[in-house]
């Protein structure tokens, strides 16, 4: 038998697959993408068919040329990139350069990287999918089209340096919009009236909340809107008794949900981890490519990462209940493995996010991954083993307390069997700052017609308050919701929109700058179609036709190109240049001493600049003053500063105010504050929008006690490991 050489996208996924084959395998990596449209020109012939004009990517030569050398030194050649739309066009563009027959048995794939998947592929191997081609293609061309003829008019009409994008858009618009909203809110005013009860004197008492009124026999629900009917309603409630009108009593199972796709990964990541869509990505990339394990060499732990799919192989399902019933038992166990259905039978292609191997816990595997690496395989591992357990049983208890007519209600809720929480554990959901809802209490035994103890009563006067901003998470959710982009495109397009300066981060809030409103504005008044949403989640659709065979490429972009490009031409003549006001600091220009300086904005950000350039190049970054902030080395205030790399990223310095070469510096804000127990200075840190102090010695006992509890770890703690501080201040653009 000759030698195979089997190409795949990255040298870790080579060396993972390496360790399955025998001696007649080679396995080599084409480092991702070797072929794309040029970047200098559209690259694609509208004119005929829209036929693409691929060439190779800069510094891809090498890889191309040692390829095409152990080609010739092989006997066959299978192609093992990814199995999506984007490892398809890979292994497409790999045969053209190779000048392999597409249609011959050249193309292997797999959902996991394991000994059994692998073999499996290579006694299966099958021609490259054309359609899951053309449907990137399409995609593809589709962004190419919209972006190159968007951008240059955003640079004639607004300022150079500025892109739009065919979800880009329309994912900075739904950002906008909830914007718009915020800023419409008018709040409302409504009062809360909360009674505390006892059963018996030596009870701890228990929080009832007023509900509505019993009119003739039937409860109607009534809203307090003002302090005139509350009060009212209180001296109603002088001397009343509590009675126990109704008492509701039942046994509840909540089941686990599914495991992971590639969007739910994100949220749950963000949400339980702090990692932002990109970094989710990274991660598991890598755990799906292979980590290096002392015990067994480069393995791959988790299935394909990018994935909308929750299917489960039959043989998971085995692995995983026979993990269950050795780990906690039969009692833990459903009767029956659980499957879940997919949204679209398309989806079936491919599997959920799931590990590879059960008998490589992530506990068992720890010390061998990075900490990040670890907290999001666990997170994989709690999420799919849940998955197959027993669902949780509750007793719940619902009272309605009847006081004049007034009826309060409670509600109490007792974990009987945990079942699938043993493993995923008990989750306290975030308790919203202006949620309504009372915890779930822990009721006393009640009867109907038990006379309670009155303690007192307390009201609250509330106002209603605006939709909350996206998040990374809840911005991936709509996106999904909507039917706006793929697995593929969540995190690059939240990735973009940061990136150009039209959104911007304040913790995990996402809030549009003015750009991108002058941006969304614009597109919305001119091309209306590109920034709807049905609109671009029609066109996902129909790209979803075409990698199902059922509709062709060329049809699709011959439907969409022609209004479109019509569109862009009649802009070019109606639109009117935009002029961003400049905003003047009331500061004379210390080097040119004629300017103003004002307020621009560049490539990383505002700045500070003199209006007379290009005559005058004077620039200096915008500094930001924290107000509570305090050095602790020479007593001075403190600077807020963001990295070059992460503009979300932000660290503090000395104000260098009392001592010119101070050269403090933090990712948290120090304080004037001591620690009790060490005498260190206290540091402001921010966990889920809520500030709080902490001791700036990490070996201080009181962080000691606190990092036993993982659940007190802000997710967007800065590992020392990964991360170091550029202390050199942001480069600013001094160019428009």
């Amino acid at each position: 038998m000759g030698k195979t050489l089997v190409v795949v996208e990255s040298p870790a996924k080579a060396k993972t697959i390496g360790r399955y084959l025998g001696p007649q395998y080679k396995v080599t990596a084409s480092v991702g993408h070797i072929r794309d449209l040029p970047a200098s020109s559209i690259g694609v012939d509208v004119k005929n068919d829209f036929k693409p004009r691929y060439i190779t990517m800069r510094g891809k030569e090498k890889v191309i040329k040692e390829i095409k050398q152990l080609k010739e030194d092989s006997d066959q050649v299978l192609l093992a990139t990814d199995p999506d739309r984007e490892g398809e066009a890979i292994a497409w563009h790999l045969a053209q350069t190779l000048k392999m027959d597409e249609n011959s048995n050249c193309r292997i794939s797999f959902n996991e990287i394991t000994k059994n998947s692998v073999q499996e592929s290579l006694e299966n191997p099958h021609p490259i999918d054309m359609d899951l081609v053309n449907a990137q293609q399409a995609r593809r061309i589709l962004d190419r089209l919209v972006g190159y003829e968007l951008s240059p008019l955003l640079w004639k009409k607004i300022r150079k340096g500025l892109s739009a994008g065919r979800v880009q858009s329309v994912t900075t618009k739904i950002i906008v919009d909830r914007e718009r909203e915020i800023k419409a809110f008018k709040p409302e005013e409504y009062w809360l009236l909360t009674a505390y009860l006892k059963k018996q004197k030596t009870d701890p008492a228990f929080r009832v909340r007023y509900h509505g009124d019993k009119i003739s026999g039937k409860i109607k629900k009534i809203k307090l809107n003002n302090e005139d009917r509350v009060n009212e309603l209180i001296l109603d409630l002088k001397d009343a008794k509590y009675i126990v009108d109704k008492i509701t009593k039942k046994v509840s199972k909540r089941a686990s949900k599914p495991p992971y796709t590639t969007s739910t990964l994100q949220q749950e990541a963000s949400r339980k981890l702090g990692f932002s869509s990109s970094r989710t990505m990274r991660i598991a990339q890598q755990l799906y490519e292979g980590v290096n394990l002392s015990s067994s060499g480069q393995t791959s732990l988790i299935t394909y990462l990018r994935t909308d799919s929750v299917r489960i192989s039959p043989e998971a399902i085995t692995s995983a209940r026979n993990y269950i019933k050795n780990t906690f038992g039969t009692e833990y166990l459903p009767e029956k493995a659980r499957y879940f259905k997919n949204k679209k039978d398309a989806q079936n292609a491919h599997e959920c996010i799931r590990p590879t191997h059960f008998d490589l816990s992530p506990i068992k595997i720890k010390e061998q991954l990075s900490n990040e690496q670890f907290r999001l395989y666990q997170l994989i591992w709690n999420k799919f083993i849940a998955s197959q357990m027993a669902a949780a049983v509750y007793d719940t208890v619902a009272a309605d307390i009847n006081a004049n007519d007034h009826i309060f209600k409670a509600r109490g809720e007792n974990l009987k069997f945990p079942g699938w929480l043993k493993q995923y554990g008990i989750e306290v959901e975030d308790q919203k700052e202006d949620s309504d809802e009372l915890d779930k209490e822990q009721l006393p035994d009640l009867a109907k017609n038990d006379e309670l103890l009155f303690e007192r009563l307390e009201p609250e006067q509330k106002f209603t308050t605006p939709p909350p901003r996206y998040t990374e998470a809840s911005l991936i959710r709509v996106l999904e919701e909507l039917g706006i982009g793929r697995p593929s495109t969540y995190a690059p397009t939240v990735y973009t929109i940061l990136a150009r300066k039209y959104v911007e981060k304040d913790g995990r809030s996402l809030y549009p700058t003015e750009l991108g409103f002058l941006v969304t504005e614009l597109l919305e008044e001119n091309f209306t179609r590109i920034v709807e949403t049905d609109f671009t989640a029609n066109m996902e659709e129909q790209l979803d036709d075409v990698e199902e065979g059922k509709k062709n490429w060329i049809e699709l972009l011959k439907q969409f190109y022609p209004d479109f490009h019509q569109s862009v031409l009649e802009a070019e003549k109606t639109i009117e240049k935009v002029e961003i006001p400049e905003v003047p600091i009331n500061e004379k220009c210390p080097e040119c001493n004629e300017g103003d300086l004002i307020i621009k904005e560049g490539r990383y950000g505002k700045f500070i600049a003199c209006n007379r350039y290009p005559d005058c190049k004077y620039t200096r970054p915008i500094e930001i003053v924290v107000e509570d902030g305090k050095c602790p080395k020479c007593g001075s205030g403190i600077l807020e500063k963001t990295t070059k790399k992460r503009r979300s990223s932000k660290f503090y310095v000395c104000d260098k105010k009392i001592d010119p070469n101070c050269d403090f510096i933090s990712w948290d804000i120090p304080l004037d504050k001591k620690c009790d127990i060490c005498g260190s200075y206290k540091v402001k840190k921010k966990f889920r929008g809520r500030f709080y102090e902490k001791c700036s010695n990490p070996d201080c006992e009181s962080n000691q006690r606190k990092k036993t509890d993982s659940k007190t770890k802000s997710g967007s703690d800065i590992s020392k490991k990964s991360k170091k501080i550029d202390i050199k201040e942001s480069s600013q653009e001094t160019k428009e």
